[in-house]
């Protein structure tokens, strides 16, 4: 490779050449490790799954999807994002919020249901690989208007992960896993599924920005070490109010991306208005 080219993987030109080859800077390498990370995180939370250890299983798929969520971050703010860790990133998701809570949902109660268990199973991971890759594909849509970026289109895949292990908590916290909750659990699935492959407008944040006014600073503060203390100390009671708050939230995101369509529409009728009031 010349000293003209670009790396393919790095998307920058190589420094020059050391005894031992190229050198790589470390801000590329690192949000890559964390992203391995998250994939061993996941996997082996499907190992202890099959090993019974189901609390040991959740907690290492939350680990995997909090590490696969801060990896782009982290890449962002060193200035380290590639074209290399943007695909690794994707598979990643796959793994930890696709395939990793699927198996675990079936090793801990899906099982029971037998084959419409594991057909639930298989449907909230398609689901998930598709959702992923629309995900990817609408990030190169040009034209859309502004307020869209507010929206996720349909559940993404890290809510979908939160929400599909809902029986899980709720397992944890002594709801005996019968085979007819086994079933009510596999439609569960299902819905979840359908929800994340929807075209439901899901609030994203990204409205709130990047930056806070000085006088919520400090509640902000204390919401985060609030959640935190009882994400400890009340781990499954408290992943069983996040998902049932997420729930709640929805029709509030549809009913906001309603009227901003209306608002669409009528900024562009009265354009169309002006236009024609226009004299010749």
């Amino acid at each position: 490779m010349t000293e003209t080219e670009v790396d393919p993987l790095f998307d920058e030109k190589p420094q020059t050449a050391g005894p031992v080859g190229r050198r790589i800077p470390m801000r590329y390498l690192a949000p890559n490790v964390i992203t391995v990370l998250a994939i061993c995180a996941g996997l082996t939370g499907i190992r202890l799954a099959f090993e019974n250890r189901f609390e040991l299983a959740v907690s290492m798929v939350l680990l995997a999807a909090f590490l696969d969520g801060i990896d782009g971050r982290i890449a962002r703010m060193m200035k380290g994002s590639t074209k290399f860790g943007a695909q690794m990133d994707s598979l990643a998701d796959i793994v930890n919020f696709g395939v990793a809570p699927a198996l675990v949902l079936y090793a801990y109660m899906l099982d029971q249901a037998r084959s419409f268990g594991w057909i639930a199973a298989l449907l909230y991971c398609i689901a998930c690989c598709l959702r992923l890759a629309r995900f990817n594909v609408m990030l190169d849509v040009v034209g859309k208007p502004l307020w869209q970026n507010n929206f996720f289109t349909g559940v993404p895949a890290p809510a979908g992960a939160m929400l599909v292990m809902l029986p899980v908590y709720l397992g944890f916290l002594g709801l005996a896993p019968t085979r007819a909750i086994a079933f009510a659990a596999a439609a569960y699935t299902v819905g979840v599924a359908v929800l994340m492959i929807s075209r439901l407008p899901v609030y994203s944040g990204k409205a709130a920005g990047t930056r806070l006014r000085s006088d919520w600073v400090m509640p902000t503060f204390l919401f985060i070490v609030v959640y935190v203390a009882f994400l400890m100390s009340y781990t499954w009671q408290t992943l069983t109010l996040t998902t049932i708050a997420f729930f709640i939230t929805l029709p509030f995101s549809a009913r906001a991306w309603k009227r901003y369509e209306a608002a669409d529409r009528a900024a562009l009728a009265n354009t169309e208005s002006a236009g024609s009031e226009t004299p010749s």
